[in-house]
């Protein structure tokens, strides 16, 4: 029930028009996170690596 009464005040907030450019920004804002992070624990993954060496 709370998520239809979230949904409904993002709705009436930002118009029904809005909503889908929303997503696609929030979705590609969370994977360049993703990336991000990803790349992060990668080069701490090669740097303790090199140092058991």
């Amino acid at each position: 029930m709370k998520y239809l009464l979230i949904l409904l005040a993002v709705v009436l907030l930002f118009g029904s028009k809005k909503l889908p450019e929303l997503g696609r920004s929030l979705g590609q804002s969370l994977r360049e996170f993703k990336d991000a992070t990803k790349g992060l624990a990668d080069e701490e993954d090669d740097t303790n690596k090199k140092d058991a060496k």
